[in-house]
């Protein structure tokens, strides 16, 4: 074999390979395989903190109204949730409780308090309180127990540890956490997303969410606000000048072939 020829040959092979990877990295462009789910890492979510109180109108229609979207869209899979049930209470210098809504709203607070830790996942908790929340929205906060039934939960863990005073003890530190807020919370709802407060645009937590997220590929509830999204994915080729850029390289493969 001459040396034109192991020239030759060898820019085949390169060729080859190059066209193979642009086939293999085609196919994981493919809208099924975009379309898939995607795993995220503990690292990877945002956490969300939502500070609140049982019987705090605003606080109820928070829970009710926006924040079981996360749930209904999906974004949960990206975000760290956790519920603070304590709010605006006061502790007494004899260590009781005083909750700026009355005595319902520091039983109702411990039983959500209890709830979260009957059920450390967020996923088992929140319908409980979203249940909870939604009968103080209307005015039915004395049904309460009647989560129970319509969840079909087990209400023992919930009472035990109500009536135990392990409820109480998980206000104390919810007291605390909320005290070591930095800048201090001003009302509540109070919600944090990544440590940063949100003031008054708590309503509209999940653009703010879609924006912390740091993730390589943008759950389908953020595709709406993609102007707010920053990812590390920002300044890589968008897929269609990316499948230009192949085209155009096949193109130049194929030419050189047939000039071979």
């Amino acid at each position: 074999m001459n040396t034109h020829q192991t020239h030759r040959r060898n820019n085949l092979r390169s060729d080859v390979t190059t066209l193979f990877l642009i086939v293999l990295l085609a196919s994981y462009l493919s809208p099924s395989r975009s379309s898939s789910s995607f795993v995220v890492t503990s690292e990877e979510k945002v956490k969300l903190t939502l500070y609140y109180e049982a019987l705090c109108p605003g606080c109820a229609d928070f829970i009710v109204n926006y924040l079981y979207k996360i749930f209904d869209n999906g974004l949960i899979s990206i975000v760290d949730l956790k519920l603070s049930p304590y709010g605006n209470a006061k502790i007494s210098s004899n260590g009781t409780i005083v909750c700026q809504h009355g005595e319902w709203e520091c039983v109702l607070n411990t039983i959500e308090a209890c709830s979260i830790h009957a059920w450390p996942a967020v996923s088992d908790h929140f319908p409980f309180v979203y249940c909870v929340e939604k009968l103080n929205d209307e005015g039915k906060y004395a049904q309460w127990k009647t989560c129970f039934e319509t969840l079909g939960l087990d209400p023992k863990p919930v009472i035990d540890c109500y009536n135990d005073g392990t409820g109480h003890k998980l206000e104390l530190q919810y007291a605390d956490e909320i005290t070591a807020l930095e800048p201090p919370h001003a009302y509540v709802p109070w919600v944090v997303v990544d440590g940063k407060p949100l003031y008054e645009d708590y309503t509209d937590f999940i653009s703010f969410i879609c924006k912390a997220y740091k993730g390589s590929k943008a759950p389908r509830a953020c595709l709406g606000l993609s102007h707010l999204i920053t990812t590390p994915m920002d300044n890589v080729m968008s897929k269609s000048n990316l499948k230009s850029l192949l085209s155009k390289i096949i193109s130049s493969i194929v030419a050189s072939w047939m000039n071979m």
